[in-house]
């Protein structure tokens, strides 16, 4: 990659990494569901103008229902569910559970879409699902309030998040990227609007916790969808997709700094299993003429 396309890079993860960081902030005043809007909502206000400046609005007219199933698929849902674990878990431990959702990608992508499963694959996917249900069972509380039902949520997101990227690519191939952030955008706010009508906060959230979200909002889901394409399109899906490895440190990093926040050494294990097993499930660790029989890294990086 040229050296714009690190920085890029970094940059990138560490605003995904910060996500989970803002969400941790402004879920328990705004609750899971108005911050989820609140979020999809500002990032339509940003998205939606730029592509009419590019004049590819009649782009998401003509796609407009597949691109809705995308943005209740990779957006409405997950970020529903990753606002509500906020309310229990740490930014790390939820970036850590994001970080598997390659794994269950490429499962759909195998189930779905009929992709090649080599043995390394395989192998890895194993080790991969090992991983997090080593997080799972070494952090899992099943009492009200408990951080078992915020690891579900978590788990629910990233299948989520799997389904979103493999019907986009079967759907979705020729359409231009930006059409589908900013559509997908849209349409996850169209669909949370009544539900945040109803469960919107009695008492005004605080100042910081609104920025909190206006910054998850334009940072974090915004500016990343645009940051996040542009890898796609000057560096490649492979290079693009090692986004995944770097968010969970960021994720850690804000956590501790500015919530004070620690892992403990189990998860951390558990968190190194996970990335071994999707190593080996994305080609990363593959022999570089494996990974290009199969195609392997087309697979689009959580948000």
């Amino acid at each position: 990659m040229r050296p714009r396309d690190v920085v890029e890079l970094v940059v990138l993860a560490a605003l995904w990494g910060a996500s989970f960081l803002f969400m941790r902030i402004a879920a328990p005043s705004f609750g899971p569901v108005a911050l989820a809007f609140v979020r999809v909502a500002g990032a339509s206000l940003f998205l939606v103008p730029l592509l009419a400046l590019r004049g590819e609005i009649g782009t998401l007219a003509a796609n407009w229902r597949t691109i809705a199933v995308v943005g209740a698929m990779n957006s409405a849902l997950p970020f529903l569910c990753f606002s509500y674990a906020a309310l229990s878990i740490t930014a790390g431990l939820s970036a850590i559970l994001n970080s598997a959702t390659p794994l269950f990608t490429a499962m759909l992508a195998w189930l779905w879409l009929g992709d090649r499963m080599t043995t390394l694959r395989i192998v890895g996917l194993v080790v991969g699902f090992a991983g997090v249900v080593w997080i799972g069972w070494d952090g899992a509380d099943f009492k009200p309030g408990g951080s078992a039902w915020a690891i579900g949520a978590c788990l629910v997101a990233t299948m989520s998040y799997a389904v979103a990227p493999n019907l986009t690519k079967r759907r979705l191939g020729g359409v231009a990227p930006l059409a589908v952030a900013a559509g997908s955008q849209l349409a996850a706010a169209l669909l949370l609007a009544i539900p945040a009508a109803f469960a919107w906060p009695a008492a005004t959230p605080p100042a910081m916790d609104w920025v909190a979200a206006a910054l998850l909002a334009l940072l974090c889901t915004g500016v990343a969808y645009i940051l996040y394409f542009r890898l796609i399109a000057n560096a490649g899906p492979t290079n693009a997709v090692a986004v995944t490895y770097l968010i969970p440190p960021f994720a850690i990093l804000w956590g501790f700094v500015l919530l004070g926040e620690s892992l403990s050494a189990s998860i951390v294990a558990g968190c190194a299993i996970i990335f071994l097993g999707t190593a080996l499930t994305t080609g990363i660790l593959a022999p570089r003429r494996a990974r290009s029989v199969v195609g392997i890294g087309e697979t689009p990086a959580p948000r």
